[in-house]
């Protein structure tokens, strides 16, 4: 959901090359419509369209760029001193990536930026004004669900014209989300600190937020969201163990410690309707790696540097969970009854934001969200696969008995996650929800 006022609202979002062809077709009207000369300027307004209409099909960054006179000031407008100056003591090109990183029960979204040294660094830390739903992701239209997962933001993405202020789109549905028949249109970053499945921000927050993506896009290339649910901390899936939701987010949690044992964006791909983290083709193989959401995993090897890194956070991670089962932490309720949350910051100049859930689902919809239906994950037939990732994906709730580690399984002296790793056969999807 989320998609009222984002692009259309009560008046309609004008592009810029849309506004170019206004203005010819207007010009067109007052054109005199005698003879030959009109019949000539009639076949140059017909050029001028086409022209017009052939640019909006040219690489968007050509259009946010050189057209920048064009656009609203809000979306160029230059960051702020204290920005410029925090990217020159942490040594960041100005047009260097960013990662947005998303944490839902926090309420805090990260902005890291790549550094001279090639890795990403920590810039800045917004508190969240406001996100809507419950823990766990966007499953249909209409659940008020905010997605979590991995996205990749092109420059067709940003906003500028939104009706929240500016608004970073992030292209749910992606790949995983289809392949797991999963549905929601224009499901944004945007100001205004509203949200029917969007995570809203203050007005200035996402103006510092848009032209940090802005700036990162004209770079050259996309740049990455990751959102979870909760820091992916021991203690917080300790908390969260009896979700339903965990398979995913176990998922989840193996491309944050990808990246925050590296500092390195994950590479992201999607088969056998999962995600899969730093695949590379394995030595000597003749066939270039392609993968397909809803087919079998082809065979990949995962980068050593990265792997090792990678594995021995997890076993620390698993060290403190199994700990905190030892102690019998609390489990949290899997559905807190409320429609998402906000940062403590904005309670005061806010109050009375959040709602009971109950109160803005649909009819018939109840205090619950719809359970999760089963979601083949797993790989039970012995593999490598199986080994590293497949049980942390199985489709069976945890329960505080059943639960004995992050992962489901360790592996015997650590994994060698470089190993070549095959996956299951999909199995098929599950009806789409209505």
């Amino acid at each position: 959901m989320g998609f009222s006022g984002h692009f259309w609202g009560n008046a309609k979002r004008v592009l810029p090359y849309e506004r170019h062809l206004l203005q010819v077709m207007r010009y067109r009207e007052r054109v005199p419509r005698v003879g030959g000369i009109a019949l000539i300027r009639a076949t140059l307004i017909r050029a001028l369209v086409l022209s017009a209409a052939f640019a909006c099909f040219l690489p968007p960054a050509r259009c946010l760029g050189e057209d920048a006179n064009q656009l609203p000031e809000k979306a160029t407008r230059e960051l702020p001193p204290a920005l410029l100056s925090l990217l020159q003591q942490k040594r960041m090109p100005k047009r260097s990536p960013i990662i947005l990183r998303v944490f839902k029960e926090e309420a805090e979204l990260e902005v890291w930026k790549q550094d001279t040294s090639g890795h990403f660094q920590l810039l800045k830390t917004y508190p969240i004004c406001r996100w809507s739903g419950d823990l766990g992701p966007k499953m249909h239209e209409g659940d008020r669900q905010t997605p979590e997962g991995f996205y990749s933001i092109t420059p067709e993405l940003m906003n500028p014209n939104s009706n929240y202020y500016l608004a970073i789109n992030t292209g749910f549905p992606n790949s995983f989300d289809k392949a797991n028949a999963r549905g929601g249109t224009f499901l944004m970053i945007h100001g205004d600190c509203s949200s029917s499945g969007c995570y809203a921000m203050t007005d200035e927050q996402i103006s510092e937020i848009y032209a940090l993506g802005r700036d990162s896009l004209l770079g050259g290339r996309p740049f990455q969201v990751q959102a979870y649910p909760f820091r992916m901390t021991p203690a917080n899936l300790a908390r969260h163990r009896t979700n339903p939701h965990m398979a995913f987010w176990k998922m989840l949690k193996i491309g944050n410690d990808h990246f925050e044992a590296t500092h390195l964006q994950p590479k992201v791909d999607v088969c056998g309707r999962r995600y899969v983290f730093d695949a590379q083709q394995p030595p000597n193989s003749p066939q270039p790696l392609v993968f397909d959401p809803n087919a079998q995993c082809p065979a990949f090897v995962v980068n050593s540097k990265i792997a090792q890194a990678a594995s021995k956070k997890q076993r620390a991670d698993e060290a403190e969970y199994a700990q905190l089962l030892k102690d019998n932490v609390s489990a949290a309720p899997i559905y807190s009854g409320l429609d998402g949350g906000m940062n403590a910051v904005f309670h005061p100049r806010f109050p009375g934001k959040i709602v009971p859930l109950a109160i803005v689902l649909p009819p018939g919809s109840g205090i619950r969200l719809p359970q999760l239906p089963p979601v083949p994950w797993a790989d039970n037939d012995g593999s490598l696969a199986n080994k590293v990732f497949g049980a942390s994906f199985g489709s069976k709730p945890a329960s505080q008995t059943q639960v004995a580690s992050i992962y489901s399984i360790t592996p015997e002296g650590g994994a060698d996650l470089t190993t070549a790793a095959t996956a299951a056969q999909p199995t098929p999807r599950p009806a789409p929800a209505r």
